[in-house]
């Protein structure tokens, strides 16, 4: 190698591939960094995990951008909420706050869903009462929901707060008693006769439309302004609601849709960047050091020590890797570090037995025959005179590894010996197809990490094949 590293980056750079490659990995250094810096470290076990946090998502919805592509007006996700009331009266029985969200609704279908909640409410002696209604563009008004905070328990104090460690949250949708409320308002307001339970997954058809005359039971979508209205009734002016929040599901959802749990699937993929980088560099930088020192000193050395590092080399190479990682996730449980261990383990051997073959003939050079005429110690011509000289094959040796690493963690992933505490590409390749979404035609849930694997695995093979002219001087002298 002509003047050490420096000369190998340049000589990396020279060509298109590696010029190509860098600047992928520079791209997925950065999309990392930021996927560190705008989540948790602990992403998985307490967002992604959690099915709280996406209550308010629609599911197994495609990527907003899709409807670019025309189409029909599909209903957009909105999430109203506010924290201010827009009017406070004072009543005989106490006070009133009305809170209000102004809905415009020009989408040609219903929406998924539909979900109301509140947080954080005090009230300092009788509970506070909650109303939901909606005012609609043909000047129906139809109460939704009525609700009452629960009262104080026996020993408790007041002021009484409700719902601050966790929301007060009902899917409107799917709810009996909104159902027959919308009952009520149909026989009410358009003479026509519907059941609770004939309207179970349609209440919000009916909510933004008008019954269809030749459709028996269905509704024609009534567009227009919408007006959501919220009431709340309470006995002491210091009573409060933190917030209050309407969602309306969409038919599409932000860049990469969502799961069947409503997970935002543009977060799950862009926390595996780091995810995948990590377990790449670190497991191949662990093996190689390993592979690199053990071939080192199996081959410099000789004897018994060249024979023991042979036969473990040879005994970890003939291991499958299968029976071993299922073995310890039913001893240890699916862990990250299980894996990333058991790739290093088993992925030094290859190298130490190709290592030892270029130190072999490293050893019979006229240079380490000179260093040791000289007195110079085993240490000082292994660290000084055979390192350099295989030091780009072992680079390369290492980049090779990184994909090796991410697509093996993938597979295991897939297989469903990943850690499920971690998103990682092949943990979302695998609850897809769990979920039978490559059946149902979820494509949002199964391409993207497929193509961002076989990204990265490319990223790594590009640069590798800029190493080419590094590690082999013949490729330099052709090129010269």
């Amino acid at each position: 190698m002509r003047g050490g590293l420096r000369d190998a980056l340049k000589e990396l750079l020279s060509s298109a591939t590696g010029r190509v490659g860098v600047i992928f990995l520079i791209i997925m250094v950065g999309v990392s960094l930021y996927a560190v810096a705008a989540n948790p470290l602990d992403f998985g076990s307490r967002l992604w995990n959690n099915p709280a946090v996406w209550a308010d998502n629609p599911e197994n919805v495609p990527p907003a951008w899709i409807s670019l592509f025309g189409g029909s007006n599909r209903v957009k996700h909105s999430v109203l909420e506010t924290s201010t009331p827009r009017e406070v009266r004072q009543t005989p029985a106490g006070q009133e706050s009305a809170y209000a969200f102004d809905l415009d609704y020009p989408f040609d279908e219903a929406p998924s869903f539909t979900s109301f909640s509140i947080e954080d409410v005090t009230y300092s002696s009788r509970p506070t009462t909650i109303t939901l209604s909606v005012t609609r563009p043909d000047g129906k008004s139809l109460t939704l929901l009525r609700h009452v905070v629960p009262a104080p328990r026996p020993g408790e104090t007041y002021p009484v707060v409700r719902y601050r460690d966790s929301p007060f949250r009902v899917y409107l949708t799917g709810d009996t008693s909104v159902a027959a409320e919308v009952s009520r308002f149909l026989q009410e307001e358009f003479f026509v006769g519907v059941q609770p339970h004939d309207l179970a997954g349609r209440v919000d058809q009916a909510i933004f439309g008008i019954p269809d005359a030749q459709a028996v039971g269905g509704f024609q979508v009534l567009k227009g302004r919408y007006r959501i209205s919220v009431l709340a009734r309470s006995q002491d002016p210091l009573d409060s609601i933190g917030k209050v929040r309407f969602v309306l599901g969409g038919s599409r959802y932000g860049l990469m849709g969502t799961d069947s749990t409503g997970r935002d699937l543009a977060r799950g993929l862009l926390f595996g960047f780091p995810v995948a980088l990590t377990i790449g560099l670190v497991t191949a930088i662990l093996a190689t050091a390993i592979g690199t020192a053990t071939g080192i000193v199996s081959g410099y050395t000789g004897g018994k020590t060249d024979i023991a590092i042979q036969r473990l080399s040879d005994i970890l190479s003939n291991i499958p890797l299968l029976p071993i990682l299922l073995f310890l996730a039913f001893v240890l449980g699916q862990k990250l570090w299980i894996v990333m261990a058991v790739l290093i383990i088993f992925g030094w051997p290859g190298l130490t037995i190709v290592v030892r073959s270029m130190v072999l003939q490293i050893r019979s050079g006229q240079l380490v025959e000179a260093s040791v005429a000289l007195g110079a110690s085993p240490r000082r011509i292994m660290a000084r005179h055979i390192i350099p000289q295989i030091a780009p094959f072992v680079f390369a040796q290492m980049i090779f590894f990184v994909p090796a690493a991410i697509l093996a963690e993938a597979g295991l992933s897939f297989l469903g010996l990943g850690d499920p505490s971690i998103p990682t590409w092949g943990q979302i390749l695998d609850q897809g197809f769990r979920t039978d979404a490559v059946y149902a035609g979820y494509w949002w849930w199964i391409l993207p990490p497929g193509i961002l694997i076989v990204a990265t695995a490319l990223t790594f093979a590009l640069i590798a094949l800029g190493m080419e002219r590094v590690v082999d001087p013949r490729l330099r002298m052709a090129r010269q």
